[in-house]
Order: C-alpha cells, then sequence, then structure tokens
C-alpha cells in the first residue's frame, strides 16, 4: 500500500469506522473498502475505486459476508460491477446458527 493509499484509507476509516481507531482499521483494508461501498459517499466511493480497481472491489462483493452490505447497496453494485443483470442479483448472505 503505498502513502497515498495509507492517508486515504485512514481519512476513509475515520469516517466510516468510527468504533475503531484509523491505525487499528488500516490493517483491514478490505473492511474500509467495504464500508464505503455500503455507505458512502459518491466522492468517496470515486476514490476507493480508483484505490483498489473494480476487480477488487467485485471480489469483496462476491465474498461478502452476512451485514456487510444493505439490500441497496447489494443490489447496486451487482449492477454497477456488472455481476448481475436485471432481475439476477443473487440472495444476499445470511447468517445461520448451528
Amino acid at each position: 500500500m503505498t502513502e497515498n493509499e495509507k492517508t486515504l484509507f485512514k481519512s476513509l476509516a475515520a469516517k466510516y469506522l468510527w468504533w475503531v481507531t484509523p491505525d487499528e482499521a488500516i490493517k483491514r483494508p478490505e473492511r474500509i473498502v467495504i464500508q464505503v461501498m455500503n455507505i458512502g459517499d459518491f466522492a468517496d466511493v470515486v476514490d476507493v475505486l480508483d484505490a483498489v480497481g473494480e476487480e477488487q472491489a467485485r471480489e469483496l462483493l462476491i465474498h461478502g459476508e452476512p451485514g456487510q452490505f444493505s439490500p441497496r447497496s447489494w443490489h447496486y453494485w451487482h449492477y454497477r460491477l456488472g455481476l448481475a443483470e436485471p432481475g439476477s442479483v443473487p440472495p444476499m448472505p445470511i447468517r445461520r446458527v448451528r
């Protein structure tokens, strides 16, 4: 990760992962990306996609865990990243109690 990316990710972490310190959040940059994809504003989404690329965003969405995306974001990103056609968005991940 470059210094510019670290600076970007720390500022995004401070804004979107307010319950942990930016230094702690930067240890899991994928969590920062997912949170920005889920609730980020347009400028922050553009910045994070420029930093990680659409392929990485696809991978994070495909391997998303229960609770990481709202239904609205889940559908949006499947369409936006070319992972689904209208009416064919896969079901969201769900928590299962064993």
